[in-house]
């Protein structure tokens, strides 16, 4: 049987001084500097009304009650269900009963969407332009240094586990060849992993709660009405309505139901 070629490549061992160390430092320096702009960007929030808290906090108690139904008696189900139901369908949870069945206004016309808009925009800027300039960066200097393929230089780092084949367009971007092993790594996908692997860092030195995350960032202002359950173009009465009518058709059943019987079979096996 033959056995498996070994590729084996040498280099220069002041390539972890001089590639993959600055691209790593420079990566989290970014991250912390990109904290510290969100924060001194960010305004303070405004205080929200208390209606309009109790309109998003009575949706997540319908939601609540629909998935932790399990957990109640058939009695206290009902009871709650038979509430939230009634309430829902008469609108008592609304903030602004006055619009109920009238088209919602424009959201781009609400100061707080914009200002969320504007926020949005602050974190798209700090994130894309110093991302852009690095790339450019490790593009005009980390381009020579370890190994000529295909009469071109790439620098590289090698990971110390064997992986799949699927890896080599993530692991080896901008090396034009099919012969290197998938464990090779250019210096430009280096800085893809650092980009998104450095959380665990960003939250030892700035905390868990930081600005430094860009995949956080992005999951924010690709949704950025999760945090409520509402946006600003959605129609609270609608939403109401909607899980009125999750309740209704929910079949309850209990996980206590019969728990005696079980009990007794289970004792007795």
């Amino acid at each position: 049987m033959t056995q498996p070629v070994v590729q084996t490549i040498h280099r220069d061992p002041a390539l972890f001084w001089w590639i993959l160390l600055p691209i790593t430092v420079v990566m989290v320096l970014t991250g912390i500097l990109r904290h510290y702009a969100m924060t001194l960007l960010q305004s303070t929030p405004k205080k929200q009304e208390l209606a309009k808290i109790r309109q998003q906090r009575s949706l997540i108690r319908g939601v609540n009650l629909r998935t932790n139904a399990q957990v109640l008696s058939p009695n206290a189900f009902a009871t709650r269900k038979a509430y939230m139901v009634q309430a829902y369908q008469e609108g008592r949870f609304l903030a602004e009963p006055e619009l109920r069945g009238k088209p919602r206004p424009n959201p781009m016309s609400d100061p707080a969407a914009m200002e969320g808009m504007m926020g949005m925009m602050k974190g798209q800027m700090t994130m894309m332009i110093p991302q852009t300039l690095i790339m450019g960066w490790i593009n005009a200097f980390f381009s020579g240094f370890v190994i000529t393929l295909a009469n071109r230089c790439y620098s590289t780092v090698k990971l110390p586990f064997p992986l799949t084949p699927q890896f080599k367009s993530m692991l080896q971007s901008g090396v034009g060849t099919r012969d290197l092993d998938v464990r090779w790594v250019s210096s430009l996908s280096w800085y893809f992993l650092t980009l998104f692997g450095l959380q665990p860092v960003y939250n030892f030195i700035l905390g868990s709660n930081n600005a430094a995350n860009q995949v956080t960032q992005q999951m924010a202002m690709a949704n950025p009405g999760a945090g409520g359950m509402m946006g600003p173009e959605q129609d609270p009465d609608k939403l109401f309505l909607s899980e009125a009518e999750n309740l209704e058709v929910l079949e309850h059943r209990w996980i206590l139901e019969g728990i005696e019987e079980r009990l007794i079979a289970k004792m007795g096996a």
